[in-house]
């Protein structure tokens, strides 16, 4: 496992989804571009607002909902699931970068344990690429071996996480958002763009160093 180098999510071939407040896919090996937030790093004001424009967006392309835009979001196309995930993608995105809430992750002692957590079964659950740790969210790619560990993982990461953080800087309460975001890489270029975006992350955002943590991997990562 450790030459391993994952490969490409193929829509064509079988995979498996399943659906929590969002749909979730994996299939073997697939790399998948992930994104794990604080609680408290988007305010509940910006959440109803982005509910609301999800709504809208799915009234402007036919689909009538009035509550669940989940529901209309299966009824779309595909090329509307494609520009609705892109659009509502780059604004959570946008937002995080702005470093709203505590921003716990600054501390380098809760970035350390965070990356170590994600070495911990590097070669073994999965293969680990690049990542970096801003102060209120993680960006990383991964190839999880099965779609056990792909659903598994995540959640293990953040439970571990918060309690060595919570012991180690003296804080209570949640510290990761529950459910992180995740997208399965298609090919090369957009492999090489994700590569570049989690490395440019820090700089666009305005990070200073020793506030953020940032790794590349090797070989085809």
């Amino acid at each position: 496992m450790d030459s391993f180098d994952g490969e490409f999510f193929d829509s064509k071939a079988d995979f498996d989804q399943w659906d929590r407040t969002r749909p979730h896919r994996h299939q073997p090996a697939a790399v998948c571009f992930l994104t794990m937030r604080l609680n408290d790093s988007i305010p509940k004001s910006v959440i109803l607002n982005w509910h609301r424009e999800r709504i809208d967006f799915l009234r402007r392309h036919g689909v009538q909902v009035e509550r669940d835009w989940k529901a209309g979001y299966r009824a779309l196309s595909a090329n509307q699931q494609r520009q609705f995930d892109k659009h509502f993608s780059r604004q959570r995105e946008t937002t995080l970068d702005t470093c709203l809430g505590a921003c716990n992750l600054a501390n380098p002692i809760a970035s350390n344990v965070v990356a170590q957590s994600f070495t911990k079964f590097h070669g073994d659950r999965y293969w680990l690429g690049d990542f970096v740790i801003m102060p209120n969210h993680v960006h990383l790619l991964v190839a999880f071996r099965s779609s056990e560990i792909a659903k598994s993982q995540p959640g293990g990461w953040m439970r571990y996480t918060a309690r060595q953080i919570n012991q180690l800087t003296e804080r209570t309460g949640a510290l990761w958002f529950p459910e992180p975001f995740d997208h399965l890489v298609r090919n090369e270029n957009q492999l090489e763009y994700l590569r570049g975006y989690i490395r440019d992350t820090p700089r666009k955002a305005q990070i200073a160093e020793g506030r953020y943590l940032y790794r590349s991997s090797r070989g085809r990562f």
